[in-house]
């Protein structure tokens, strides 16, 4: 089992590889692999002024090494402003593991990664994703104390995906009563793509709650059993983004609202539960400005998650967690506010407040 560190330095020659953004003067990226288990990874810690970088693991089959490298360096990026703009005392950092999940996860292959993790020493802890379960987290539990989203018998909080759905509901009523005036969603077209355990635990609360919902994912299968369990339509047309609709809510992965979509795109409101939703968050966010359209940033109302498994290092009862979960419906209103008074995006707005957070913190220490 070997691993090696890129300097900043040596990550910038490559910068034109993966992106203008992605690499945005990350603390550290640790390469990890072990021919044994097949396991290839990439730990991404960006932040850590706030406290250790806390952020999910992905598994994921990626087309190249180069897009698991930029999807870490993105997801970290996004961990720091998340935990920053909710307010909680943590740094930002992800890991990604390259492979299939259905296929190639085994509890040897975790348990190497588990090993990986511990040998940051804290620095970085880790936790549910896409491609992970809560099963998984216990097994990485096995080997290293820097987890969390474990299960409630090992004295975790389980998975946190009912709480991460909470949180983007709670936005997505905050969106909507800045735009339509009321926080109601009853009656409202609500596109949401992408099924998984967060996008699915979406659907139940806004199908609840009367709004007339689509949704749509590569699983068929996965489709028809949410459709029947909760009442809502398969979406069966060839171009979602060009459906008349009053909110979207992508729930898959990200770069959804990008030039192509944003051209066609006819909804009121963009509210969902992926990360990195605008492929580019300064050309794509001003798009969406100047067409109207409000955006509730996703690093701000997707943070139940985090708000979860922080619980675990704090302590929190299940009581608080929903408290600090539902302040997101403030924190989006005052973001959406802020923008519209100060000129900028949302997802300015957004950034703006969590930077300033961290830029504190620099001063105090």
């Amino acid at each position: 089992m070997t691993s090696e560190q890129i300097s900043a330095k040596e990550l910038k020659k490559v910068a034109p590889v993966f992106g203008q953004l992605s690499f945005d003067d990350h603390e550290q990226v640790v390469f990890c692999q072990d021919k044994d288990t097949g396991l290839k990874a990439i730990i991404g810690i960006h932040n850590t002024v706030l406290g250790p970088a806390l952020g999910g693991t992905r598994m994921w089959n990626y087309q190249s090494e180069w897009e698991a490298l930029n999807d870490v360096l993105r997801l970290s990026r996004g961990m720091t402003f998340k935990s920053a703009v909710t307010g909680l005392n943590l740094g930002g950092g992800k890991a990604v593991i390259i492979g299939d999940a259905k296929t190639q996860k085994t509890p040897e292959l975790m348990r190497r990664f588990g090993r990986f993790v511990d040998s940051l020493s804290g620095k970085y802890i880790t936790a549910e994703d896409v491609g992970m379960e809560t099963s998984d987290m216990d097994t990485v539990n096995e080997v290293t104390k820097h987890v969390c989203g474990i299960s409630e018998s090992r004295g975790g909080t389980g998975n946190p995906s009912p709480i991460t759905a909470h949180g983007v509901y709670m936005g997505m009523k905050a969106a909507a009563k800045y735009k339509f005036g009321t926080e109601n969603l009853e009656g409202k077209t609500i596109y949401v793509q992408g099924i998984g355990h967060v996008g699915e635990a979406l659907v139940e609360r806004i199908a609840k709650e009367g709004a007339n919902v689509f949704v749509t994912d590569i699983n068929q299968e996965r489709l028809e059993e949410v459709s029947k369990k909760y009442g809502v339509n398969i979406y069966t047309g060839t171009d979602l983004y060009a459906e008349a609709m009053d909110i979207y809510a992508p729930c898959a992965l990200g770069a959804t609202v990008n030039d192509e979509t944003i051209a066609k795109l006819q909804a009121a409101v963009i509210s969902g539960a992926a990360n990195n939703q605008l492929e580019n968050e300064v050309v794509h966010g001003q798009m969406l400005k100047e067409k109207g359209i409000v955006y509730a940033p996703d690093f701000l109302i997707n943070a139940g998650g985090i708000i979860n498994v922080y619980a675990e290092i704090e302590k929190w009862s299940k009581a608080q967690i929903m408290d600090k979960t539902e302040n997101i419906f403030n924190t989006t209103l005052d973001i959406l506010t802020r923008a519209e008074q100060e000129g900028i995006t949302t997802h300015q707005a957004a950034l703006r407040v969590a930077q300033n957070r961290i830029d504190q913190r620099k001063k105090e220490k």
